[in-house]
């Protein structure tokens, strides 16, 4: 795990551990179960005092994020399933369809032939972003697309129109919104899931850099902003170097040709096609595409009997 912690800052430097973490457990970065360095060595290796680690790891832990285990040291919380992986809630499923038709004495050929003709009067001809915050929906939307053909469409958990909205969908949503969404969709329902890309990752790739350039931050995601901002402090840019721009707001242009660089999410990249450096931090992990794109390659494959 990367960590990028600068006393010479305004965010805290225990806001900058709790936000790093949450980042890296978001991005599977850390995995559940993982161990995480102890308050004693991350207090040794950034010269910090132990009681601010302390802090920060109460934090995550209150959130549910980590948990202490006794005589062992802090873990990435593993929640204990609420159901069967999916590969194996989809076998049960299948086997307890084929249990009822073996019943009713159905042939095993006439089986085939119901499956094949389902399958083929109904295929999913869309993927569906269940997100409930609009805006890093439209940035998420807009990546996904990038990568396959198939249209990409959004709408929130609670829409009262969300059983027609899965007709024909194949129904997607972030990690971090999971268990939201499941309790939305039927029971035998399939989820995608996407994980989001390691931020540390992503910034390491332009480090070092000078510290006292300008740096712009474009996004019209509240969220992107206070976190592109924490990493660009905690890696040692002085807030004073920092320019944020709402992409929302009228006017957020103001100002960002003067900076040396912009980093911004794929969305607003759209739109600083004449701005100087234009750094593109992605949201979704490539792992992500990559199922995206393996999932439309199989529901393009003609069926074979």
């Amino acid at each position: 795990m990367r960590l990028w912690l600068s006393r010479d800052c305004e965010v805290s430097i225990r806001d900058q551990l709790v936000t790093q973490v949450v980042l890296s457990i978001l991005s599977g970065e850390l995995k559940p179960g993982q161990r995480l360095p102890s308050t004693r060595e991350l207090a040794r290796r950034f010269h910090i005092h132990p009681n601010t680690v302390s802090a920060g790891y109460r934090e995550l832990a209150r959130n549910q994020w980590v948990e202490f285990l006794k005589g062992s040291g802090i873990f990435v919380r593993t929640d204990k399933p609420d159901r069967p992986p999916g590969a194996l809630a989809l076998d049960q499923l299948i086997s307890s369809f084929f249990q009822s038709a073996r019943e009713l004495g159905a042939p095993l050929s006439t089986v085939r032939s119901r499956l094949r003709h389902w399958l083929e009067m109904q295929p999913p001809d869309h993927f569906l972003l269940i997100e409930p915050d609009a805006a890093p929906a439209q940035i998420l939307i807009a990546e996904a697309q990038e990568a396959v053909a198939l249209p990409v469409k959004t709408c929130a958990p609670h829409d009262c129109d969300l059983r027609a909205s899965l007709v024909g969908a194949i129904p997607m949503a972030l990690s971090m919104s999971e268990k939201t969404v499941r309790r939305t969709l039927p029971d035998t329902a399939e989820l995608l899931i996407f994980h989001l890309r390691s931020p540390g990752a992503s910034l390491a790739a332009h480090l070092p850099a000078p510290s006292t350039a300008l740096v712009g931050i474009a996004s019209s995601w509240p969220m992107f902003l206070k976190t592109a901002r924490t990493m660009l402090l905690a890696a040692g840019f002085p807030p004073e170097c920092l320019v944020l721009r709402d992409a929302s707001k009228p006017d957020w242009h103001r100002g960002l040709k003067q900076v040396a660089a912009i980093v911004c999410d794929s969305l607003t990249s759209r739109e600083l096609k004449n701005m100087p450096r234009v750094l593109v931090f992605p949201l979704l992990s490539e792992s992500s595409l990559q199922d995206l794109r393996r999932y439309e390659e199989f529901l393009c494959q003609p069926f074979a009997p």
